[in-house]
């Protein structure tokens, strides 16, 4: 069964989320650029803002697995922008019997940020990353930095070397890019 330790404190709050990015990203050394956008959550309308391929950009998704009949395990999905999350994938994955979408509320408290902001990192112990290797042929990814209004472009190695996901293909096929 997959596990992840958190990189954080598993207190995170919405609005401390991009300054906790921020933090962790310069004690590490990681190579990112800020990009300042209209206020915009949808992957392919942020993606046109900021000025790059949809498939570059890092979607996040935060999927609920049951595990056991009283258990149930939340993985973060990263998966690039013009793809779809599997759940049948992460479902099998994790060894479960039933994959949803988690509710906004329960994404939310585990993502500390608000949806369209969700990040490619766990600050929280019961989130565990789980990323398509399809996003990794790029050198830089894209996402929101747990705003509407500010994104990230953030060198792939650097997010591999921070977030140390687990590695599996988790997307159905690919969607057209708008």
């Amino acid at each position: 069964m997959l596990t992840q330790q958190p990189i954080a404190p598993a207190n995170a709050r919405a609005d401390d989320a991009y300054q906790r990015l921020i933090s962790m990203l310069d004690t590490a050394g990681a190579r990112y650029r800020v990009i300042d956008h209209i206020p915009e959550g949808r992957t392919e309308v942020v993606s046109t803002y900021r000025g790059h391929p949809v498939a570059c950009a890092a979607k996040c998704l935060i999927v609920m697995v049951k595990t056991s009949k009283r258990t149930s395990r939340y993985y973060l999905a990263v998966v690039p922008g013009d793809a779809r999350v599997d759940l049948q994938a992460l479902k099998t994955l994790a060894g479960g019997s039933y994959a949803a979408v988690a509710s906004t509320d329960k994404a939310e408290a585990l993502a500390g940020s608000v949806s369209g902001t969700i990040l490619p990192f766990s600050f929280h112990p019961d989130l565990i990353p789980v990323t398509d290797p399809g996003l990794l042929t790029h050198p830089e990814i894209y996402f929101n930095a747990a705003r509407l209004d500010r994104s990230l472009a953030l060198d792939t190695r650097d997010y591999l070397r921070l977030a140390d996901p687990h590695l599996h293909p988790i997307t159905t096929e690919t969607q057209p890019s708008t």
